[in-house]
């Protein structure tokens, strides 16, 4: 496989020179033929040896501003389609999300000959997909059905439950554990702000305590963040957005009359909860103790793929897609026909986010690279950091975002990412104002990631199976102006007043 790239290399670069090469060769005779295969020989031999060992085989060129404009437009006809063009959206956004991906792929590999960077954006993209996919089709076994009569209360307290158990399981798998529990709960009065509240709370805030909660958490616990920090940290302003949330939550949930006046008198709920399916709480176990089978955590027991100086995964995916298959094949038919279970959530997803692993690409490298020049490290303080870390994060995915942080922090303080060690110290203090500046990163990156449908995986998820269920979502830009702007930015604007603001630095 190496030799096979290096020779792609090698043709690329024989057939698209970059703009210095061709300076040089209108200043410079014409080789002899025999050199030039000599050379051609002894570069392939040096190219070998730095791939070897982890290295660049070849300059890499940063991409230019205007190469974000495939990931801006995907994001403006994720929402625009579905409400100017709805019919042509929905048959082919397969095709447009692949179409822009391949866009900016053939740009990095063809003209900028930057194929790492293309090799990590789908090996993060198998991650992701292979994840959400076994959480999905897991969950999707399990049918729960609460006979109880809806009230605010007996929401939020669903809601608050949900928010600690995705600490458990992950917002992803929180989120498809409870959705459809929540939705029949309130299936006599069900609106579309059940569902925004639901994505706030459970998909997003609540998996804020442990690494297992959100992706971003698990890739500072694999750089060496140790593992009950954000729970340490993060308690507090996890809590007060949660509270602040329940209570906005239940003066809207009681002001919704609606069809409660037609509820049978003599109805009589046993208040009990019953659950069909429950081998598939066995897969999700799976599913959980999977997250942790990494290369980088067990490097002497797990293989994994070397290329580039990166280390990845495939024994993990392997696992979460037999038991996505598994899961389903041996899944209870009672709980699948009750949960109304199709494939096309995670359908809609898989298509959707290959076009923006696969367009924003540019985006990201953009804002490492400012953020970690001397210029933007001079900005750098724990109150940039939150709100440079959430913006992004609600629209770029907040994982790579996170650590594109974390390494500018610790580059301007000294102390580098890829040392565990300076990163247990960043952690723990021993840099000035470190602690305060991975506490802005990772609750920025978990709480905006609500921004938005795309800001973290199981936001669109959620979003497609209420859709699925018939419940009318606000659009893209009306989920931000009606829900985000409103109600979510104000708190997070309370977490930063309150908990970082008047910080002295």
């Amino acid at each position: 496989m190496k030799h096979y790239i290096l020779f792609l290399f090698l043709l690329i670069s024989s057939l698209v020179p970059s703009p210095a090469a061709l300076g040089a060769a209108a200043v410079q005779e014409q080789e002899a033929q025999d050199s030039v295969l000599l050379q051609a020989q002894d570069a392939q031999e040096e190219a070998a040896i730095h791939l070897a060992e982890g290295e660049e085989a070849h300059p890499i060129t940063t991409a230019p501003a205007w190469a974000v404009i495939p990931f801006v437009l995907l994001l403006l006809m994720i929402a625009t389609g579905p409400l100017f063009y709805e019919h042509f959206w929905h048959r082919y956004y397969p095709m447009v999300a692949i179409g822009l991906a391949l866009l900016v792929i053939f740009y990095y590999v063809f003209y900028l000959l930057n194929i790492p960077s293309v090799i990590h954006a789908l090996a993060e993209y198998v991650q992701f997909i292979s994840l959400l996919a076994a959480l999905f089709i897991a969950s999707g076994g399990i049918m729960i059905n609460i006979d109880k009569r809806s009230t605010p209360l007996a929401n939020v307290i669903l809601l608050l439950t949900g928010a600690v158990i995705s600490n458990l399981i992950g917002t992803t798998g929180a989120s498809m554990l409870l959705i459809r529990p929540f939705i029949r709960l309130n299936k006599t009065r069900i609106k579309a702000y059940h569902i925004i509240f639901f994505i706030f709370i459970v998909s997003n805030i609540g998996g804020s305590l442990t690494p297992i909660g959100d992706p971003p958490l698990f890739l500072g616990f694999l750089k060496g963040v140790p593992f009950f920090w954000t729970l340490t940290h993060n308690f507090l302003p996890w809590l007060f957005a949660l509270l602040v949330l329940s209570a906005i939550f239940y003066w809207f949930d009681s002001r919704n009359k609606e069809h409660l006046d037609e509820v049978v008198e003599d109805v009589v709920y046993t208040n009990k909860v019953r659950l069909v399916g429950l081998r598939n709480f066995g897969w999700l176990a799976v599913v959980i103790a999977a997250v942790f089978i990494d290369p980088k955590i067990f490097p002497e027991y797990v293989p994994g793929i070397h290329y580039h100086g990166e280390t990845f995964s495939f024994v993990r995916e392997l696992i979460l897609l037999s038991v996505a298959f598994l899961s389903y094949r041996f899944a209870s038919k009672e709980a699948l026909a009750g949960n109304d279970f199709n494939f096309e959530p995670i359908r809609e997803v898989a298509f959707i986010f290959i076009g923006i692993f696969g367009t924003m690409m540019p985006a990201l490298e953009l804002v490492g690279t400012f953020a970690q020049s001397e210029s933007g490290a001079a900005l750098i303080t724990h109150n940039t950091l939150f709100w440079g870390t959430g913006i992004l994060s609600g629209f770029l995915d907040n994982a790579p975002t996170y650590l594109n942080f974390l390494a500018a922090a610790m580059a301007s303080k000294g102390a580098s990412l890829s040392n565990p060690s300076e990163v247990v110290g960043f952690s723990q203090g021993l840099y000035h104002d470190s602690v305060m500046d991975l506490m802005a990163i990772s609750i920025a990156a978990v709480f905006f990631g609500a921004m938005t449908y795309i800001g973290n995986g199981p936001n669109f998820m959620v979003k497609s199976i209420a859709e699925q269920i018939g419940i009318k979502m606000p659009s893209f830009f009306g989920y931000i102006i009606r829900y985000s702007l409103p109600i979510l930015l104000p708190i997070l604007l309370l977490v930063w007043l309150i908990f970082f603001a008047f910080h002295s630095v």
